[in-house]
């Protein structure tokens, strides 16, 4: 299975693991599931760091690169088919960076781990980060 971490999924992965329930750290265990990260959410751990919103143990920048390695997770690109994908979804989430994501999802047949109830509300595979 794709895996695609919606952004807080992928911190809680390394700093608040206890966040996610046993399915979701048995599905990110398994070497069978290939996780990736959007870009996207890489921009959005650089921003909220830079804005004091986010606080980290080293760099975002520093971190982002430590922890895709240390996590197995692969920085999923932001293609034009994705960006041209948002202009469909409905007007449900407001978030952009969400929004890029869920069109990610959508584009590459993913699924989304994510504990952000909108998102199960659009047309995208999504799996409870809680669960």
């Amino acid at each position: 299975m794709r895996l695609l971490l919606d952004t807080h999924c992928w911190l809680w992965l390394g700093l608040e693991p206890k966040q996610l329930g046993r399915k979701t750290r048995a599905l990110l265990d398994d070497p069978v599931n290939e996780t990736h990260l959007s870009v996207a959410g890489a921009w959005e751990i650089v921003v909220k760091a830079a804005h004091g919103k986010l606080r980290l143990p080293l760099d975002a920048a520093t971190y982002v690169k430590t922890r895709l390695r240390l996590s197995q997770t692969s920085a999923l690109p932001i293609s034009l088919d994705h960006v041209l994908a948002t202009a469909a979804l409905p007007n449900i989430h407001r978030d952009p960076f969400d929004r890029i994501m869920i069109a990610q999802a959508q584009v590459e047949n993913m699924t989304i781990v994510t504990s952000d109830r909108r998102i199960a509300r659009y047309n995208v595979l999504v799996h409870d980060a809680r669960a």
